[in-house]
């Protein structure tokens, strides 16, 4: 449902939830609240926020027009594993990298540099995720049912209850102690199924630092929020 109170416009949803809240994303402001929370308190809410709202909406306008001007030709440089890799034309048909080049096939256009880039990103995200888990996990006597990567957005990494991983590829773009981290996060998991001082003592004990890189991972996020890897 969409309502707006003090000229800001809010898509609402209800669920089980215990408090109410509010997320910003791609301009459009989203509300969700309790199941039985009234209308009327629910606008207090909206309105009490307003300011947050009204900077968080001019930052998202922006984040949009650099998404909208974001684009990779030869030369560009990209970031994997927290280091910036060249865009490098090679003749051949295939897509691949060393320690210091991303090489595609020249001729492409800017969408199809950013799929062949894409490429690469999941390739190296496949084999380095991989062994990285089964390292950590080894280290921290557990055993993930699988490991898989996906196209997630909203989230680097998922433990499921049934103890199988997923990464977002775009994880790959951190550095490794970085993603060491996002690694030992998931793992976890698997012995505490939620966010309690028994799971972040778990993570301690591998890394001791895990404040940092949650620090690191947001600035990585903030830079992607100006850049477009659909």
């Amino acid at each position: 449902m969409n309502y707006t109170v003090n000229d800001i416009a809010y898509s609402l949803t209800r669920s089980k939830r215990k408090t109410a809240a509010i997320y910003i994303c791609n301009g459009i402001v989203d509300v969700r609240a309790p199941l039985k929370m009234p209308k009327k308190e629910i606008d207090r809410f909206v309105s009490s926020k307003e300011e947050w709202i009204t900077k968080k909406l001019a930052v998202s306008k922006q984040q949009a027009v650099r998404q909208k001007r974001f684009t990779l030709d030869y030369g560009d440089t990209v970031i994997c594993r927290g280091r910036e890799f060249t865009i490098v034309a090679q003749f051949g048909d295939d897509f691949w990298y060393d320690e210091s080049n991303f090489y595609i096939p020249p001729g492409l256009s800017a969408s199809e540099i950013k799929r062949a880039c894409i490429g690469i990103y999941k390739s190296i995200a496949a084999d380095v995720l991989t062994e990285k888990t089964q390292k950590l996990a080894a280290l921290m006597s557990v055993n993930p049912e699988s490991i898989r990567i996906s196209n997630a957005k909203a989230q680097w990494g998922c433990c499921t209850a049934k103890k199988k991983i997923s990464y977002s590829w775009r994880l790959i773009m951190a550095a490794d102690d970085v993603i060491d981290y996002v690694v030992v996060h998931e793992l976890a998991h698997i012995i505490e199924m939620n966010h309690s001082k028994k799971f972040w003592d778990i993570v301690g004990r591998i890394i001791p630092d895990y404040k940092t890189g949650r620090t690191r991972l947001k600035e990585l996020q903030q830079r992607l929020s100006g850049e477009n890897w659909a």
